[in-house]
């Protein structure tokens, strides 16, 4: 049995990310496990402990860090944000392929460590478009509206550095593309 995929989902805060993943991660011809992210932000209404993230403190968040125990790690507007590396490995030894929906600073970490990740950046069709969704969302104060906004034009010029690009102007197309290059990634690997 080969060794699982190791496949990164980012992109800018409010770009469908989750509701993109929703629309493929139950594919059974593609043999994937969601890697659940570690936070120390808190819960949003409808989130679960355990299933959307492991909601931990940020004396136990660094501790783990120090101890080499995340794969990545990223900090944004006061909370800590990471990927437990033992889950990941457990789950690409036994054959699944990984998925990590995670930020773009820390998909950097993944590439240095992982150089033959399967990177896909998401992008919306516009910033405007980007801009209604993060407001849509109604859970956070301006101050923090503007700091994604901010950090999310940084982070579009980061995406030439993925391998893929998607546009999430319809969430089904972009699964439907995601579909594809995972696909693509599992028969290149099956034929080394």
């Amino acid at each position: 049995m080969s060794k699982g995929l190791l496949i990164v989902l980012s992109g800018p805060s409010g770009v469908g990310k989750g509701t993109v993943k929703k629309e493929f991660i139950d594919d059974p011809d593609l043999k994937l496990s969601y890697s659940v992210s570690m936070t120390t932000r808190k819960k949003r209404p409808g989130e679960v402990d355990g299933k959307d993230y492991y909601f931990v403190t940020k004396d136990e968040f660094l501790k783990k860090k120090e101890n080499g125990e995340l794969l990545e790690s990223a900090e944004f507007v006061g909370n800590y944000y990471g990927t437990p590396l033992a889950e990941v490995e457990r789950l690409r030894n036994e054959g699944r392929n990984v998925l990590l929906e995670i930020e773009v600073q820390g998909c950097m970490q993944v590439m240095e460590k992982v150089p033959d990740a399967v990177t896909i950046f998401i992008v919306p069709p516009s910033m405007k478009e980007l801009e209604n969704r993060i407001r849509g969302r109604g859970t956070e104060p301006e101050e923090i509206v503007q700091q994604r906004l901010a950090k999310a034009e940084r982070e579009m010029e980061m995406s030439s550095n993925y391998r893929y690009v998607v546009c999430n102007d319809d969430p089904r197309m972009a699964a439907d593309i995601i579909r594809v290059i995972i696909r693509r990634s599992m028969q290149k690997t099956e034929e080394k």
